[in-house]
C-alpha cells in the first residue's frame, strides 16, 4: 500500500480529500519508488530506458520539409500531457464516480521520461511546431516538472512555452516554473463560486487557492493569465457575467468554453451546451464588447474587448461554429501516443518505436506520415454524426484528461 506523503502535495492540509489525494501524490507527483518494472507490451527495450539526446541526428536547427495534412492544414502547436492523474474529479473530465481511490493510473515504466519527451518534441519542432502547451491530467502534479521546462525551452526554433493547470498548486510553483523558463499560463477556473465550484471540481474545497495561485502567476511575471471557463446550462451558466466582472480590469483574459463532447463519460448533453453567441449575449448586455481581430492563423478563441478600454474576453465555439479548418495542434499522450485530435479515438504510438531503438529519421518519418494522413474534423462533423448514430450512442474518444484539452 502506499503511504501519504505530504510533501509531494502540499497545501491539501485540512481537506477531507487529503488521504485521497495524497494515496496517489507518490504515484503522480513523485514517479519515484515502489513501482513494478515490467516490460512495456511490444516492446524489447527495457522500461524506463531510452537512447541518448547523443543519437539525436537532425540539425538542431534544421527544418524538415513543412508538413502539411489532408485538408491543408500545416503543424504548428504541440501539446505534451506529463501526467494522467488530477487532483480534482471535474465530472467533464474525470468523473469521481469512475476515477475513484481504487482507480489504477499509469505505472512508471509506461510513461514518456522527461529525455523522451524531449527527444520526440526536437522532432516536432523539427517538422514546423513553434508553440508548446505542458498538460496533463494536472501537470503541477509531476515532479521536477521545471528540469522538463528547461530542457524545451532550450529547443531551437521553439517560440512559445505554456502550461494549462487548475491553479490548485500554482501559488508555490509559480515563480519556479518562470525562471524555468515558461513564459505563459492558463488557469482552469469553471466558477469563482464557493459551492459552484465545490460541484465543478468533485471537491469539498473553495476556489480560494486557485485565486492565489494567480495572483502568484500575475507576480512574477506569467501575463497575460487565461482563464478557461467551461460553461454548462443549469450548472454555472448563472455565474457567466459576475466572472468577467470580477477579472475585468485585472489584464487576465477569461474565455468562456462551450461544453464539448470530450470523452466518454462526461454525460454530455447538447441540451447543456451554452452558444458562444449566447454567451456573448449575456456579457454585452451588461458590458459593451467590440470584435478583435485573431492574433494568428487558427487561434481557438474569438476575441472580444471591453468597450471602456478595461480589458478583453474570449469565446471558444467548438460546437456552434467549430474551427477544425484552421486546426494545428498535435498532441503527445503521457504514454507517447501521437493524437491527431482532441475528439480522436486513438493515437499512435511513438513510445514502442522510441524505445526499441528506432532512429531519428525513423520516428520522424512516423510523424510525418500519420500528419500527413490526417483528415480529423470532428467538430464539423459532430451534428450530422449524432444524428446517424443517436444522442445515445456515444462515439468511443479518448478521455480528456489523457490528451490535455
Amino acid at each position: 500500500m502506499i503511504q501519504a506523503v505530504p510533501e509531494l502535495a502540499p497545501g491539501l492540509d485540512g481537506c477531507v480529500e487529503t488521504a485521497f489525494v495524497l494515496k496517489y501524490a507518490a504515484l503522480s507527483a513523485g514517479y519515484q519508488g515502489g513501482f513494478p518494472r515490467r516490460p512495456i507490451p511490444g516492446s524489447s527495450h527495457p522500461p524506463g530506458r531510452s537512447h541518448s539526446l547523443e543519437s539525436f541526428t537532425l540539425s538542431e536547427s534544421s527544418r524538415l520539409e513543412a508538413l502539411t495534412d489532408q485538408l491543408g492544414r500545416g503543424i504548428r502547436d504541440l501539446r505534451i500531457s506529463v501526467t494522467d492523474r488530477c487532483n480534482f474529479r471535474c465530472p467533464y473530465c474525470m468523473p469521481i464516480e469512475t476515477y475513484g481511490e481504487n482507480y489504477e493510473f499509469l505505472a512508471k515504466p509506461e510513461l514518456l521520461t522527461f529525455e523522451e519527451i524531449e527527444r520526440l518534441t526536437r522532432l516536432f519542432v523539427a517538422h514546423g511546431v513553434e508553440k508548446l502547451r505542458i498538460t496533463g491530467g494536472e501537470p503541477l502534479l509531476r515532479r521536477e516538472l521545471p528540469s522538463l521546462l528547461e530542457r524545451l525551452v532550450q529547443i531551437p526554433g521553439v517560440e512559445d512555452l505554456a502550461l494549462t493547470t487548475n491553479g490548485y498548486l500554482l501559488a508555490a510553483q509559480a515563480q519556479t516554473l518562470r525562471d524555468a523558463g515558461l513564459r505563459r499560463i492558463t488557469v482552469s477556473l469553471d466558477s469563482h463560486d464557493e459551492e459552484t465550484f465545490k460541484r465543478m471540481s468533485g471537491r469539498t474545497f473553495g476556489p480560494q487557492r486557485v485565486f492565489e495561485g494567480i495572483e502568484a502567476a500575475d507576480a512574477c511575471g506569467l501575463r497575460p493569465i487565461k482563464i478557461n471557463c467551461v460553461v454548462q446550462r443549469g450548472v454555472n451558466d448563472h455565474q457567466i457575467v459576475d466572472l468577467a466582472r470580477r477579472f475585468k480590469g485585472t489584464g487576465h483574459i477569461v474565455r468562456f468554453i462551450e461544453f464539448m463532447d470530450v470523452g466518454t463519460l462526461n454525460r454530455w448533453d447538447m441540451a447543456q451546451v451554452v452558444s458562444a453567441a449566447e454567451i456573448r449575449g449575456r456579457i454585452e448586455a451588461e458590458f459593451p464588447l467590440d470584435p478583435v481581430p485573431p492574433q494568428y492563423e487558427g487561434e481557438v478563441a474569438t476575441r472580444f474587448e471591453y468597450r471602456d478600454g478595461s480589458g478583453e474576453i474570449g469565446i471558444i465555439s467548438s460546437v456552434s461554429a467549430p474551427f477544425c479548418g484552421a486546426c494545428s495542434r498535435a498532441r503527445l499522450t503521457i504514454e507517447g501516443q501521437l493524437v491527431t485530435c482532441l475528439f480522436a479515438s486513438r493515437g499512435t504510438d511513438l513510445r514502442g518505436p522510441l524505445r526499441d531503438g528506432e532512429s531519428d529519421e525513423a520516428l520522424s518519418q512516423r510523424i510525418a506520415e500519420v500528419w500527413g494522413n490526417r483528415r480529423d474534423r470532428y467538430s464539423e462533423e459532430r451534428a450530422g454524426l449524432l444524428e446517424v448514430r443517436g444522442p445515445d450512442r456515444a462515439i468511443s474518444k479518448i478521455e480528456m484528461y489523457q490528451v490535455g484539452g
